[in-house]
């Protein structure tokens, strides 16, 4: 089985460099905030459900919080 490593999406962030805003442009239903200080790893097979993708720019912003939740800046 192959697990992959996802980080949770709330609806609040507070703004941290761990933290990276997204929305109705990415496919979400409201602005929200993906939260990379709280990891964690789920089956690939149990990630069904589309909800939407994330730009270049979102991306590197992701890229940029994911390091600094793992110091590895």
């Amino acid at each position: 089985m192959i697990s992959i490593v996802c980080a949770p999406i709330y609806s609040r962030g507070e703004g941290l460099s761990t933290q990276v805003p997204v929305g109705i442009e990415e496919g979400l239903k409201h602005d929200s905030w993906i939260i990379c200080d709280n990891l964690g790893s789920v089956q690939k097979a149990q990630l069904t459900d589309y909800v939407g993708s994330l730009s270049r720019s979102i991306t590197s912003q992701l890229n940029r919080a994911m390091k600094s939740a793992l110091d590895l800046l």
